[in-house]
């Protein structure tokens, strides 16, 4: 009889013991789980180069996003852009082209976790565009003169990524602009299609998620 006793007992402790194993190695995996999500957020400010129907174009780009796990950031972008179209009207005056346009901005990261990354960025949304009278570059630009016409924009593109920091990260690339069609007076500019290339630089935490203990509980 003591003998089962002992044995019950024996089998109660080694059950206790592995329960709790298990649930001290459940919640070690659990941790490790959420220290492998790293979240972010930035500020961005660009200057790209470009043509818009054969003619140079300067684009000033703005955006704000969340970057999750150093693998996607989705967020807000606007572009202001001016295009020296130099179309004659007298004398003196000529017409150049002007816009803005914003919406949804989409960046998939390859290689997040490097010093380099590679992404594809593409933004979906909409503006306005016009016609602007450049009197020897004294440039005139009245919202409630000038007639303005909405223009539906995607622009794909593809981004170099440099991280300096833990803050701050710089990025090279370059896009491709396609637009809805153009029908605005005197109907030089068809759209807005084209190439552009320039550089930006971008400004949060990028990894504000990281676990500080991550080195400790790896060497345990």
């Amino acid at each position: 009889m003591k003998y089962y006793k002992s044995l019950v007992s024996a089998l109660l402790l080694f059950t206790c013991i592995s329960s709790a194993q298990t649930e001290e190695s459940g919640d070690y995996i659990e941790f490790n789980d959420r220290r492998n999500v790293v979240h972010g957020v930035y500020l961005g400010l660009g200057t790209y180069f470009g043509e818009i129907d054969g003619k140079s174009t300067y684009h000033a780009n703005f955006k704000i996003a969340y970057v999750a796990n150093r693998q996607v950031e989705v967020g807000f972008a606007a572009v202001g852009f001016y295009s020296q179209q130099n179309i004659p009207q007298s004398t003196f005056d000529n017409l150049d082209f002007a816009g803005a346009y914003g919406g949804l901005h989409v960046e998939p990261i390859l290689f997040g976790k490097s010093l380099l990354n590679l992404s594809f960025p593409i933004m979906v949304g909409a503006g306005a565009v016009v016609y602007v009278e450049d009197n020897n570059r004294d440039i005139d630009i009245d919202p409630d003169r000038d007639e303005w016409e909405e223009v539906f924009v995607v622009e794909p593109g593809l981004n170099l990524l440099f991280n300096l920091s833990r803050y701050v990260q710089l990025e090279a690339g370059m896009r491709y602009r396609f637009s809805s069609k153009i029908d605005l007076a005197p109907n030089r500019v068809k759209n807005i299609n084209g190439f552009s290339a320039g550089f930006g630089i971008k400004v949060g935490i990028f990894n504000m998620g990281r676990n500080r203990y991550k080195k400790h509980l790896g060497d345990e």
